[in-house]
């Protein structure tokens, strides 16, 4: 991770652009391929992937990582770090009712 700073872009880039609508608990994110997905409870989600954020290292799933690669031309190193900031800000905004 030599670009910290491009990183910290994508990073609140890829949080600026996920929607949270708190009343009608529903979460829109930019790099699922799926038009909306449900806040069940407290950061995880219903499908497509009912393990975010529940562990403390969960893999970013492949259509993240394509994401990721295809529009940021970031290596898997890279992902991993931007995957596991992300899920924590978002898990954070989600818990606060930010």
């Amino acid at each position: 991770m030599d670009n910290k700073k491009y990183l910290d872009k994508v990073l609140d880039y890829l949080v600026r652009s996920t929607k949270i609508d708190y009343d009608k608990k529903k979460v829109w994110f930019s790099f699922v391929p799926y038009p909306l997905i449900k806040v069940t409870h407290f950061g995880t989600f219903s499908p497509p992937d009912p393990t975010f954020p529940r562990s403390r290292f969960v893999p970013p799933p492949s259509f993240f990582e394509n994401y990721c690669i295809n529009q940021f031309g970031l290596s898997y190193d890279e992902i991993e770090y931007i995957w596991k900031e992300y899920r924590e800000i978002i898990k954070e905004k989600i818990e606060s009712g930010e």
